[in-house]
């Protein structure tokens, strides 16, 4: 999946000092990222370069401390998607002057090395967290950032705000050699998929699951069983995935302002193929290949 970056390893500890050279610049305009790409291969400014663009005490002062992937340090370039002279995706494939261009951000679903393209959709996460809470939500005033955690706060009324994590499930439902795929209705993405939803307040994610799949295609479902969990930044999601066993009739009833379509495919014709991304991917082929699902609860699985 999109975060098994192994062998190397993501430190998501905040510890803020000041950038060296070497350090990595992550720069973002709307769904935007600034990357140089070859042969499917992306690369992120260094701080070296950068500073022949961007004012060096500007670009230390205003840039903020993301993570580490092993000896890289990351850092959120805020502000500065205006003073490279980087091409467009759509008008300058070669690059800007700087050899750099912006590339919409699903760029890091394709490209390699794997553990860049994870460090480019986290820090996307985290820069639309920080564009989004730079006023309270209470009183107006400008938020500050903390300097022991990753914490936004209001020095006038004391308000904190952490970074957003939307608790999510992935489902698949089977009944006997077949799996309930779905596709999502008016967006961009066409390819098959699982049910899915967000967890509702006072609802456990076991109810999530007997809820989305009832609400969406009008199934009951039992043997609810956990399988793992991925986090997701492209919709700063916590997707948790879950098997379980059609009870009763199978007969859909289509949600149409959430689905496209929903059908029953046997496991030998599932239309999917591994794709190393997502869990919704890694739970199809799970099911298609027929490899054991271990049951458990979810609290079996975290305690």
């Amino acid at each position: 999946m999109i975060q098994d970056i192994a062998p190397y390893r993501y430190k998501n500890e905040y510890c803020p000092a000041p950038p060296s050279e070497g350090d990595l610049l992550l720069c973002y305009d709307g769904d935007r990222v600034l990357v140089r790409e070859e042969g499917g291969k992306i690369a992120f400014p260094t701080f070296k370069e950068a500073k022949l663009y961007v004012d060096a005490d500007r670009l230390c002062r205003d840039c903020t401390y993301l993570f580490a992937i092993d000896g890289a340090r990351f850092y959120l370039g805020s502000g500065f998607s205006a003073d490279f002279p980087a091409g467009d995706d759509n008008t300058a494939p070669a690059g800007g002057e700087c050899g750099y261009t912006w590339k919409d951000r699903q760029i890091f679903r394709n490209v390699g090395p794997k553990h860049l393209g994870f460090a480019g959709v986290t820090g996307w996460q985290l820069h639309r967290w920080y564009e989004n809470h730079r006023f309270c939500g209470r009183c107006g005033n400008a938020m500050e950032k903390d300097t022991k955690e990753r914490m936004l706060f209001c020095p006038k009324c004391r308000v904190m705000e952490y970074p957003k994590i939307c608790p999510a499930v992935i489902i698949a439902v089977t009944h006997k050699n077949r799996l309930l795929m779905s596709k999502y209705a008016g967006r961009e993405y066409k390819k098959y998929a699982l049910l899915a939803g967000f967890a509702e307040i006072g609802e456990t994610v076991e109810e999530t699951v007997e809820r989305e799949v009832m609400e969406e295609v009008g199934l009951k479902v039992k043997n609810i069983t956990y399988y793992k969990s991925q986090p997701w930044s492209f919709s700063d999601t916590l997707l948790m995935g879950f098997f379980c066993e059609l009870d009763g009739d199978e007969t859909v009833t289509l949600d149409e302002e959430e689905l496209a379509l929903a059908q029953w495919f046997e496991r030998e014709e599932i239309p999917a193929e591994p794709d190393g991304i997502s869990l919704t991917n890694e739970m199809m082929m799970v099911f298609k290949e027929g490899r054991e699902i271990i049951r458990q609860t979810l609290g079996d699985a975290v305690n």
